[in-house]
């Protein structure tokens, strides 16, 4: 019995519902586990480096900063997309378990694209905070207020967490009579959408609003926020100055660079030419992965402020112990 009958569940003659989907992952590779094993390290190093920087801002008050909160939520998106997607993902190919029920499969989608989405605004908002900072240094403090992030920042969450939710809803008013294959790591939209048989038009309107709202408008936000950042550099007489400027600047066009980059080139390929399945996975396992590794690494752990917080954390810690240990021996010593 193939995966196409094994997983299927017919509700009437013109609307069947599967019971399951089957992952089918990278095909015809040898020794593919081991880059599912690597996956595995890139999730490790993930958690432990988005971790402490999270443990880092909220510990170290100095670091309660408008700046500080986009750090914090792109490390917290980092870690839950990368949750959301690399356990399951080991689970499916390293244990063989492809199969996944329809509504686990729906899910996948949502958490994996939302966390996706969530990341890309964060950049966005990223950007402002630089052009706020260049652009206009005087008025800085009194634009980039904690209230002002706070609520970009929650916009940006229960929008698109609305526009995810709806895409993925639409999933349910398809029927899927010919192949359950998803040829994907994941239950990724496209793949998923395209296995129906009935109407799909609709799927693919909103795909394609959801990739203009998700990549296409940050991008265009970020290179005008770069454009004005580049009008005021130019303004600058000072060398000096303007090369401290584009060092606060670097580590997010980085950034940038590493998230949007696979993206847009994997989808140029598919519309102006043939790309291989597999070619096309390991691209987008690589993008919805690295970037989550690299971003407390090139953003964050690599800066002077943020470097001096951890060293005075550890400082503190060990000052903290030593008390402990000093109190406890004197302890020891009275009751003796």
């Amino acid at each position: 019995m193939g995966p196409e009958e094994k997983a299927a569940t017919v509700f009437n003659d013109t609307f069947i519902r599967p019971k399951q989907f089957y992952l089918s992952g990278l095909s015809s590779i040898s020794h593919v586990k081991y880059f599912y094993v690597f996956l595995c390290f890139v999730y490790i190093l993930t958690v432990i480096g988005n971790g402490l920087l999270l443990s880092v801002i909220y510990l170290v008050k100095t670091l309660h900063t408008p700046k500080y909160m986009i750090v914090f939520n792109l490390a917290l998106t980092d870690l839950c997309g990368s949750t959301a997607l690399i356990p399951k993902l080991l689970d499916t190919f390293l244990f063989d378990r492809r199969y996944i029920v329809y509504e686990a499969c729906l899910s996948y989608m949502f958490f994996v694209l939302f966390f996706g989405s969530v990341q890309s605004w964060t950049l966005v908002t990223m950007s402002y905070d630089r052009f706020i900072a260049i652009c206009f240094p005087l008025r800085y403090h009194s634009i980039v207020t904690k209230p002002a992030i706070a609520a970009m920042l929650l916009f940006a969450w229960f929008f698109l967490l609305s526009v995810i939710a709806f895409m993925v809803g639409l999933i349910d008013r398809l029927s899927f009579c010919r192949s359950l294959v998803v040829e994907s790591f994941f239950c990724d939209h496209a793949p998923v959408y395209h296995l129906a048989c009935n109407d799909t038009s609709l799927n693919y309107i909103i795909a394609n609003a959801a990739f203009i709202v998700i990549v296409c408008v940050p991008l265009v936000l970020i290179a005008l926020t770069y454009v004005c950042i580049s009008i005021a550099l130019s303004r600058i007489a000072s060398g000096e100055k303007r090369v401290k400027a584009l060092k606060t600047c670097t580590s997010h066009l980085i950034l940038v660079a590493i998230f949007f980059l696979p993206i847009v080139s994997t989808n140029i390929a598919a519309l102006t030419s043939y790309i291989h399945p597999n070619a096309r996975i390991i691209n987008s396992s690589l993008t919805h992965t690295l970037p989550a590794l690299l971003n407390p690494i090139i953003y964050s752990l690599q800066t002077e402020k943020m470097l001096n917080s951890m060293k005075k954390l550890c400082k503190r810690n060990r000052i903290s112990t030593t008390n402990r240990k000093d109190k406890l021996l004197i302890t020891v010593m009275m009751t003796n």
